[in-house]
């Protein structure tokens, strides 16, 4: 078992540092007129994170016998769309947090307003990225299209934004289960679900695989999202890195709250075998989506 922990975080650092060199590269640099905005969007981009959603596009691609050359440039677009929610998130309109990733959140720093328009500017600048046509590698053009549709999909009013709302919504009224799966399958598992999609599509996956890698899409980042809540009750604030108790304290809709912790705790282990059971035909190549799977689950923040 260490051995297999060792190979893993070696497996994340490599990934992690090829993300932000690539990321350092596609984002305008500090140096760019507006500065200001600029800075603010690399500030939250390059402020720490686990790059879990670019990570698991690059090992869907690997997966499935892709190169992850070809599909490096929308995971960046998927980590820039990722960060400019987190920048929303934690405003205070939203969730009205101080702290994110162990830093000050972007609007402590930079004010609201600029908060708003860097996140404005990273999830626009996904979007230049993925209709530059430098960037397709071997894809085709409809290829390509697909990704940005699926992209925008999970992000948009049908996905991440649509679960943010009915979060929004739930705080400090009772909730049912299918409410509150719908809440994170949309709000966290959507944008997770276009990662592993869209590493599968630009690997080269075959309807089968592209379908298996779906399923377990779908049970890692609901997964992904029942240990957030889990651990907003449970771990260290120095290593989760934000507020703790800050979903108990607006009333929010979680996994405990409805179900109690250790059944939460179950919630979360009935998802990992879900997703590790839709991985069985795809053999050793899938070992880092495994891997990841178990660290999602087992994490400490």
């Amino acid at each position: 078992m260490a051995n297999d922990n060792w190979e893993l975080k070696g497996y994340l650092k490599e990934r992690t540092q090829l993300i932000e060199s690539a990321l350092d590269r596609y984002l305008p640099s500090a140096t760019t007129l507006p500065t200001t905005l600029h800075g603010a969007m690399r500030y939250s981009v390059f402020a720490g994170g686990k790059r879990i959603r670019p990570i698991l596009m690059l090992a869907a691609c690997e997966a499935v016998g892709g190169e992850i050359k070809n599909v490096l440039p929308a995971a960046c677009a998927i980590e820039m769309i990722h960060s400019y929610s987190l920048i929303h998130d934690d405003l205070p309109a939203m969730d009205d947090d101080d702290l994110r990733r162990g830093n000050p959140t972007n609007h402590k720093v930079y004010g609201e307003a600029t908060a708003i328009l860097a996140g404005d500017g990273l999830l626009t600048e996904a979007f230049i990225l993925l209709s530059n046509p430098a960037i397709r590698g071997t894809a085709t053009v409809e290829q390509y299209c697909e990704v940005i549709h699926l992209l925008a999909k999970g992000a948009g009013s049908r996905g991440m934004v649509g679960g943010q709302v009915v979060d929004m919504e739930a705080e400090e009224k009772p909730v049912d289960l299918p409410t509150l799966e719908y809440i994170h399958t949309h709000k966290t598992g959507a944008l997770i679900l276009a990662a592993i999609e869209v590493g599968a599509l630009l690997g080269g996956a075959t309807t089968e695989q592209r379908l298996a890698l779906c399923r377990f899409g779908e049970a890692a980042g609901l997964a992904f999202q029942v240990v957030d809540d889990i651990l907003d009750i449970v771990a260290d604030e120095d290593q989760l890195g934000k507020d703790i108790g800050s979903d108990q304290q607006r009333g929010k809709a979680t996994y405990p709250a409805l179900l109690g912790l250790s059944g939460a705790r179950e919630r979360a282990d009935e998802l990992h075998t879900r997703a590790l059971d839709s991985l069985s035909k795809l053999g050793d190549a899938a070992r880092p989506l495994r891997e990841i799977a178990s660290y999602i689950v087992n994490r400490s923040h």
